[in-house]
């Protein structure tokens, strides 16, 4: 059976080598991020994922933040290896930042107290959703993209340069830019060890 959504969803690759030939305008990304959040699921409808959208040079400031902080606290010897990964991450076009706030995760446990617990848990499936939902949006139109974690790390330094309300909690960084290299091969499991189907 075609679908067009596991075609788009299998067009979205970890790529590494960003550059900056991209034909989409910085309105044309920015509608598509912001589309692609606004339209991915959360639980009671919560919308509690957050973004912050950078271009250019506030990207790059991101990453220069990124080696400080890591260099804080990473080995010296070979330090240069994560520089340079770093570095590639700021040679794209942007960097998309996914928070969830923490203040709808406390409004809903206070309204429906059974559900209490689960709502950060729910938090977090909705700030998974949105990051895959703009990851895959992004490959279908032909950008390249990776989904980083250098929070907590870099989480202060990043709430002082921007102004990041105490509530939104940092989750994901995705740096994204034209493809400037290949896909490999994906490697997967044997279906057999994954799933189970009854009936």
């Amino acid at each position: 059976m075609n679908n067009a959504y596991l075609d788009a969803l299998k067009k979205r690759r970890t790529q590494y080598a960003l550059g900056r030939n991209l034909s989409a305008s910085k309105e044309e990304l920015l509608a598509l991020i912001q589309d692609a959040i606004k339209h991915s699921p959360s639980s009671f409808n919560s919308q509690s994922s957050r973004a912050l959208v950078l271009f250019g040079a506030e990207s790059e400031k991101l990453w220069d933040i990124a080696i400080e902080e890591v260099r804080k606290v990473a080995p010296a010897e070979g330090f240069d290896k994560t520089e340079a990964k770093l570095k590639s991450f700021a040679a794209g076009v942007g960097t998309v930042l996914f928070f969830e706030d923490h203040d709808v995760v406390r409004s809903l446990q206070e309204k429906f107290a059974l559900y209490a617990d689960n709502f950060p848990v729910w938090s977090e499936q909705a700030g998974g959703m949105a990051q895959l939902s703009v990851w895959s949006a992004l490959a279908n139109a032909d950008v390249g993209a990776s989904l980083q974690h250098y929070n907590p790390l870099i989480d202060a330094a990043v709430a002082r340069a921007w102004n990041i309300p105490a509530s939104w909690k940092l989750r994901a960084q995705m740096p994204f830019g034209s493809n400037e290299a290949g896909f490999g091969e994906k490697a997967f499991m044997d279906d057999a060890e994954r799933f189970r189907v009854a009936g």
